[in-house]
């Protein structure tokens, strides 16, 4: 199985941060499972890796994200749900509210640093 995020920071329906499970990718074209559903995405906009996620991403907030959505400058992203969390302080590790599994959090990965 291969698992696939964005490493752009476009709108393109995928969760910044979050990682889906890869279903094709030909040529410039790949298709992600969001949520049962077959979405298609511009290749060159994905990370792939063969090994699924087991830490949280730390994600800096997108500019065209009204500012009523109360994330924060950063939030996390979980690696098993999707879920997003705001960020207080730097924990170590965060217990997902949605799905209840704890994972580390990946502070060292600059994930869409500009």
């Amino acid at each position: 199985m291969v698992w696939a995020r964005l490493q752009a920071d476009v709108n393109c329906n995928l969760r910044r941060g979050a990682w889906y499970r890869l279903i094709k990718a030909q040529g410039l074209a790949a298709v992600v499972d969001v949520k049962g559903k077959a979405v298609p995405v511009v290749r060159a906009f994905l990370q792939m890796s063969n090994t699924p996620p087991r830490k949280w991403t730390v994600v800096p907030r997108p500019q065209d994200v009204p500012r009523s959505i109360e994330l924060g400058d950063h939030y996390a992203v979980c690696p098993s749900c999707r879920d997003r969390v705001p960020l207080r302080g730097k924990p170590s590790r965060l217990l997902c509210g949605r799905c209840s599994v704890e994972f580390a959090v990946d502070w060292e990965e600059r994930y869409l640093a500009k």
